[in-house]
């Protein structure tokens, strides 16, 4: 009988340490029921009816459990489907610039390839000037002497 109450002491003791740890680790604005200060009290005080009152009633809740449970379709999630929608655009506009680019350097290519094989025009900066020709008189009743 004594070594049960021994055994009984010692899981006590682990517990109450377990349950501080727990209460002192946990976010002061998530804790349930009383402050953390109150919670290691009574866990201090009472300490398997403290341990168990702090599970039940003041422990916070886990957001993990309660997501698992909670499981919806992605096209169901309006977070998921604003980021498709924001990843679609982001790829058409990389799609869009791409297609400027290309459309920019076959512009570019095609204008200097116009470039190099149009001829240059002669610089009249020289003062040689060539005389233009005379217009041919076409009022004249003459016929024409090449004729």
């Amino acid at each position: 009988m004594v070594r049960i109450l021994i055994f009984a002491a010692v899981v006590s003791v682990a517990l109450m340490i377990y349950t501080l740890i727990e209460c002192s680790r946990a976010p002061k604005h998530l804790v349930r029921s009383l402050p953390k200060s109150a919670w290691a009290v009574v866990i201090i005080i009472l300490p398997l009816v403290g341990a168990v009152l702090w599970f039940i009633l003041g422990r916070p809740i886990n957001e993990r459990n309660q997501q698992a449970t909670q499981q919806t379709a992605p096209d169901d999630d309006e977070d998921f489907l604003r980021q498709l929608e924001v990843w679609r655009r982001q790829q058409q506009r990389e799609a869009d610039a791409k297609a400027r680019e290309q459309e920019l350097k076959s512009q570019a290519k095609d204008s200097k390839d116009n470039d190099s094989t149009s001829k240059p025009k002669p610089d009249d900066s020289t003062g040689s000037k060539k005389p233009s020709p005379k217009p041919e008189d076409t009022d004249s009743d003459t016929p024409d002497a090449k004729a």
